[in-house]
């Protein structure tokens, strides 16, 4: 007859390997549906055609919606966004205020990406401005992307190189009434900047693989408890 050796220590120890392992794997699963809610929205978006900025922007409705904005760019404003690689090669993202043509405001937009210079790193590699009124078209974003901080950003100024960026920071060193969102622009006069972004419904299936791996874990600790268990009780 089958006995089984309770333990108290492995006991407790798997019931908390258990929990941490139920809890990341649906931690993970969440992530995969948010991904996989954002990728049916630009779907729906993409085949949208874009639409004139409006005047009030409801961020939570009109999120990855296309846009066009008419207005120029300002040049002496530059910011760089630092850690942003393309297909393996480093980079950054170049960010500058477009002031609306007839407005007092301006909307912070991620103009394309730039390679690093691998031979300095504070030198940026040359590329275009168009200068005047343009029209350009891009996607809304709730937020211009976030890095892992390395180290203490740099001051808030012209041609600062970051590595994130909030619009209540901006405001607060430009003296600019910058718009509560990005646009990630998509077309637009030729400036020598790449515009292939990341999509931001990526990695969907990295989440689920994930969340398995964690679920795995938890069954697998479950078990091992269980087979000692009897094994123990077996023997003695």
């Amino acid at each position: 007859m089958l006995t089984f050796r309770f333990r108290l220590v492995p006991f407790i120890a798997t019931l908390l390997l258990f929990a941490l392992g139920c809890s990341l794997s649906y931690w993970q699963t969440q992530r995969a549906k948010t991904k996989e809610a954002i990728e049916a929205k630009l779907l729906v978006r993409e085949s949208t055609p874009a639409v004139l900025l409006p005047p009030a922007v409801d961020v939570s409705q009109m999120e990855y919606t296309r846009v066009t904005l008419i207005g120029e760019f300002v040049a002496d404003w530059p910011l760089y966004l630092d850690n942003r690689p393309m297909n393996g090669v480093a980079g950054i993202y170049v960010l500058m205020p477009f002031k609306l043509q007839g407005e007092n405001k301006v909307v912070l937009v991620e103009r394309g990406w730039l390679p690093r210079n691998s031979t300095d790193r504070a030198t940026i590699k040359p590329y275009r401005t168009p200068s005047g009124i343009i029209q350009i078209e891009g996607a809304l974003k709730a937020s211009g992307g976030h890095v892992l901080q390395l180290g203490q950003s740099a001051p808030l100024q012209p041609k600062a190189l970051v590595q994130n960026i909030e619009i209540n920071a901006f405001n607060a060193a430009s003296k600019f009434n910058a718009e509560p969102f990005f646009i990630e622009q998509t077309k637009g006069p030729e400036d020598g900047l790449q515009r292939d972004w990341p999509r931001a419904s990526m990695g969907s299936e990295r989440h689920r693989g994930y969340a398995f791996q964690w679920l795995a874990l938890a069954v697998m600790a479950l078990l091992f408890f269980l087979v000692t268990g009897f094994k123990g009780g077996k023997k003695q």
